[in-house]
């Protein structure tokens, strides 16, 4: 079995859609647009000028295996950069198969080129099998930092000052 890592380029949007179809799915979700609206999501996101994240993309035997979706923060240390890791999925069909270890480790090649100082990123607290994974890599996870999130509505309300 051959495991290739690339950059996400446009011909690939529809094996993007595909998978990011099935990890919807995994977090308990159901795909709320249809395939061609997800495609110019997918399109948007990581094509447009800027784009607003970047994509490598696991294959296995030919076959869309992974995604890590990445974006670039600063400052971090010393004002340097860091590399966020936003997300990390390989399909079910070709976990245990070093799709995720071959990302996570051309994410690390990514940083270096970009000479970030930092690669961080989270995991749901109950998903004990991507906890593992990052420990197997050698990764802890961090008690001292509290991860929040403003949705839409909490969005509205901060962007009009109500609290």
């Amino acid at each position: 079995m051959t495991i290739i890592v690339s950059a996400a380029t446009p011909d690939h949007i529809p094996a993007m859609a595909e998978l990011l179809e099935e990890m919807d799915r995994f977090y308990g979700g159901e795909p709320q647009d249809p395939a061609d609206v997800r495609a110019g999501q997918i399109r948007q996101a990581l094509f447009a000028d800027p784009p607003a994240a970047y994509a490598l993309l696991a294959w296995v035997n030919d076959r869309l295996a992974g995604i890590a979706s990445y974006s670039f923060l600063w400052p971090a240390v010393g004002l340097t950069r860091s590399l966020y890791l936003k997300e990390l999925y390989v399909a079910k069909s070709a976990q245990r198969q070093g799709a995720g270890t071959a990302l996570m480790r051309a994410l690390a090649k990514v940083a270096t080129a970009h000479k970030c100082s930092r690669v961080e990123w989270t995991a749901d607290a109950d998903n004990d099998g991507a906890r593992r994974f990052y420990e197997r890599l050698g990764q802890e996870g961090l008690a001292t930092k509290v991860f929040y999130r403003a949705d839409i509505d909490a969005i509205g309300r901060l962007a009009g000052g109500g609290g």
